[in-house]
């Protein structure tokens, strides 16, 4: 049979395609699809992230980072956990192979930044063509080292982004930072109390 076309463009007889939504790197569609999703039932909102760490020799551990806990079931799209290297430079006793734990969370803010901006542009039709973060922090390592000084952590942390894009005005760019920020989960448990519970077992 001939295929045919209608008023509408349609010819009887051809295949019909889809067309998926994607801006940024980002499948719209699916971000949508996630989020009615996620507001229809809630409990497909929990996750549980773990991470592994083997210490080597000295300020060397080896990390990894395989599956999660979604919705109360474990995750299968990981075959093979991620490996990562910390370690300290040699200031503090290290030999750098690898970041220390401070600079990963500094990495790991950044990160979190990204994804979020990304994503929420992309759901409201910005087209980036840059993002980029610069993220340091001010440490006094004095009390890590058992002397009397400030706290642990970090004092401050600083953040700076850069960003273009060629449909969106500067207010536009200025207030999706500002609801990244709020709505970001590494920068959450960064400024707000977080219960943490630690176990030894002696082996």
């Amino acid at each position: 049979m001939q295929a045919r076309q209608d008023g509408h463009g349609y010819r009887e007889g051809a295949p019909m395609t889809t067309t998926t939504t994607v801006r940024n790197g980002i499948n719209v569609d699916q971000l949508i699809k996630t989020i009615e999703h996620v507001g229809e039932d809630p409990a497909a909102a929990a996750f549980t992230f773990r991470a592994n760490s083997t210490w080597q020799d000295g300020t060397r551990n080896q990390g990894q980072i395989g599956g999660f806990t979604h919705a109360g079931a474990e995750d299968q799209s990981r075959s093979q956990p991620f490996e990562l290297t910390g370690d300290e430079p040699p200031v503090l006793l290290g030999d750098n192979h690898g970041p220390n734990a401070v600079e990963l969370v500094l990495q790991a803010l950044a990160f979190c930044y990204a994804v979020g901006y990304v994503a929420n542009a992309a759901a409201k039709g910005i087209e980036l063509t840059r993002m980029e973060y610069e993220v340091e922090g001010d440490l006094d390592v004095r009390a890590f080292l058992g002397l009397e000084g400030g706290r642990p952590g970090f004092s401050e942390i600083r953040v700076t982004g850069h960003v273009s894009s060629p449909n969106a005005s500067d207010d536009e760019l200025r207030e999706l930072c500002t609801y990244v920020q709020q709505t970001s989960p590494v920068r959450d448990l960064l400024t707000e109390p977080v219960p943490v519970h630690t176990t030894l077992e002696i082996d």
